[in-house]
């Protein structure tokens, strides 16, 4: 039998099968809201067989936004707008539905990528102006973010926290908070972009108080009964960065406070990071988390072959695989996956006439 198309819990949350999709962002939204594209976005990646689907990041803040399109969870309104997304979604699918919450940090106020991607300045528009542990730019060509001070990290750590409790009067199934890719609570993380002096910078144990605060604070506002997950970054790829015997310490301080699974990814932080971009190049990352502690771990990065991803799970590197661009291409992949193995997925029964007719049994209806 393939590992891949077993069941595992997270916490409480029962899930098919080991294949996440991870979150992505769409760049879609309007002052925060979703729109239709995401009811189409989601919609058929929530037919595409996976365990779970995780919404793109969501931000705390309007101004913990990458760029001014991205979707938030701020006000009544962003909790409307994804309160009718989720409704139309969930009316044809019953996949589980997370979400991750962020903040940019210092690499917010940005174009689309489809529009360059450069950081917008605070007095143009769509610009605002970014904040991050210490006022360090990430690009030389950056405004360099205002230094967060004690009052506007306990107003980051709150907004953290109440839009976990919107998650979860919207019912979705698991939040993960965003602590990677370089944005603000990786950017508390590493020595490269934390340069403060007081109980917040320095020591390992400084740099990850804040982001174990976040975490606290979102522990204790979403429900008890519901998942709540990190995504990091193992390592930064340069020298004397965030690495990831840092990364199995932060691991096991989440672990302690009741995190349900850790998603592991790399990079982000500085613009002169030098990746060994490859097939699961992010992998021995994750099976290095998974070696020191007990909760699930995700690997993702270049995962786009079924044995590839099969191999990942069977051998024990990690627990679950994420799937990003290559179920973008592909939004299917779990279907093919399943097929290749012998394994079934929940499909919708609209879809029956595509079962091919060498693989009868593929698709699981749940009846």
């Amino acid at each position: 039998m393939s590992i891949l198309f077993t069941p595992l819990r997270v916490g409480n949350l029962e899930l098919r099968n080991r294949i996440v999709i991870a979150p992505m962002c769409q760049y879609s939204a309007v002052d925060g809201c979703m729109s239709d594209w995401h009811v189409i976005h989601l919609g058929h990646l929530a037919l595409s067989g996976a365990a779970l689907l995780t919404i793109e990041a969501t931000a705390v803040l309007p101004e913990g936004r990458i760029t001014y399109a991205d979707v938030g969870l701020w006000s009544d309104e962003t909790e409307a707008a994804m309160a009718r997304v989720l409704e139309t979604v969930r009316r044809w699918s019953d996949m589980p539905i997370a979400i991750q919450l962020a903040h940019a940090g210092r690499k917010a106020s940005t174009e689309v990528p489809w529009k360059g991607g450069r950081q917008i300045a605070p007095d143009a528009l769509h610009g605002w102006q970014t904040v991050a542990p210490s006022p360090i730019p990430y690009a030389k060509s950056d405004r360099p973010p205002a230094a967060l001070d004690t009052d506007g990290l306990a107003r980051i750590r709150e907004a953290f926290a109440a839009a976990a409790r919107r998650a979860g009067r919207l019912g979705l199934d698991a939040v993960q908070i965003h602590m990677a890719h370089g944005y603000l609570l990786h950017e508390f993380l590493s020595p490269l972009s934390n340069r403060r002096e007081d109980a917040y910078g320095g020591s390992l144990e400084n740099r990850m108080r804040f982001p174990l605060e976040v975490f606290e604070a979102v522990r204790a506002a979403f429900p008890a009964d519901r998942p709540v997950t990190v995504r990091v970054s193992g390592t930064d790829w340069m020298e004397n960065g965030w690495d990831v015997e840092q990364t199995i310490e932060f691991a096991k301080a989440l672990e302690a406070r009741g995190c349900s699974a850790i998603h592991v990814s790399s990079g982000g932080l500085v613009p002169e990071q030098r990746i060994p971009i490859g097939p699961s190049y992010q992998v021995p990352l994750a099976r290095a988390v998974k070696a020191a502690t007990r909760m699930p771990v995700v690997a993702v990065g270049l995962i786009t072959e079924f044995e590839q991803a099969e191999a990942i799970v069977a051998t024990g590197d990690a627990d679950f695989v994420a799937l990003a661009r290559a179920i973008l291409f592909n939004p299917r992949w779990p279907w093919h996956a399943a097929a290749h193995f012998g394994a079934q997925v929940k499909a919708p029964p609209q879809y029956l006439r595509s079962q091919p007719r060498r693989v009868r049994d593929l698709f699981d209806f749940g009846q």
